[in-house]
């Protein structure tokens, strides 16, 4: 197998990483669960506010109104659609809701040659997961309404501190479904889904092969020459 690599795509602008910090700080102290915060967020605070002059710092209460953000808001869209001849209706439906049966999983990593993991990491792994995007194929057959056949063809998966990092995993489309920008389509959804929750730092780790196929995302491999540090178990 050949080794991954990894790739990201960074918010490169020092004052919204600044800016950043501080918002996580005062998230923080919003919760009231740990004092001991509260100087240093006042501190980010005034060089937020540029009022860090002659080596004094004017603290600057937080405002009191903001609000804890929420996770990603669950959605459903049809990609693609197709109407056959006899009635039947075909259609290719992305959501984010975290609607995935480990099993089909388990048979999709399959048909994409991926190792098998056990099920219960698998469902760990995706009720972890900041968000989860899926490919469904959705069969509508004339004179059954109501009665669908749905089928997974497409995942992936993305974890994150909720504030400035995040990480996209196991993305993968059934080979059958493969050349037709489904891969493209579900993983730039996601890459907008984490930017507007302000999340500017995005990486994933990719095979050799697929590593083009990432760069035309806007990805980039050993982005000013940062290097992904792998540590395994030796036994």
């Amino acid at each position: 197998m050949s080794t991954p690599i990894g790739l990201t795509i960074k918010d490169k602008t020092r004052n919204q990483k600044i800016c950043l910090l501080a918002t996580w700080l005062r998230r923080l102290l919003s919760t009231r669960k740990i004092k001991g915060f509260r100087l240093m967020a006042n501190f980010w605070e005034s060089i937020r506010s540029g009022i860090l002059k002659n080596n004094a710092i004017q603290i600057v209460e937080p405002a009191s109104t903001l609000q804890e953000e929420e996770d990603p808001v669950p959605e459903e869209f049809v990609l693609v659609e197709k109407s056959h001849p006899d009635g039947e209706v075909q259609q290719i439906i992305f959501s984010s809701g975290g609607d995935v049966d480990v099993y089909e999983l388990q048979a999709l990593c399959d048909k994409v040659g991926w190792p098998r993991r056990p099920l219960s990491k698998l469902a760990t792994a995706l009720q972890n997961s900041y968000m989860v995007a899926a490919l469904h194929l959705v069969r509508k057959l004339p004179d059954q309404e109501g009665n669908e056949e749905k089928k997974l063809i497409g995942m992936a998966r993305a974890t994150s501190d909720h504030a400035f990092n995040a990480t996209i995993w196991d993305v993968l489309v059934d080979p059958s479904y493969q050349g037709q920008g489904l891969g493209k389509a579900m993983v730039e959804k996601m890459i907008r889904t984490l930017l507007q929750r302000d999340i500017g730092n995005i990486t994933l780790f990719a095979d050799s092969k697929v590593v083009e196929f990432y760069q035309n995302l806007g990805f980039e491999p050993d982005p000013e020459g940062i290097k992904g540090m792998f540590w395994y178990p030796r036994y």
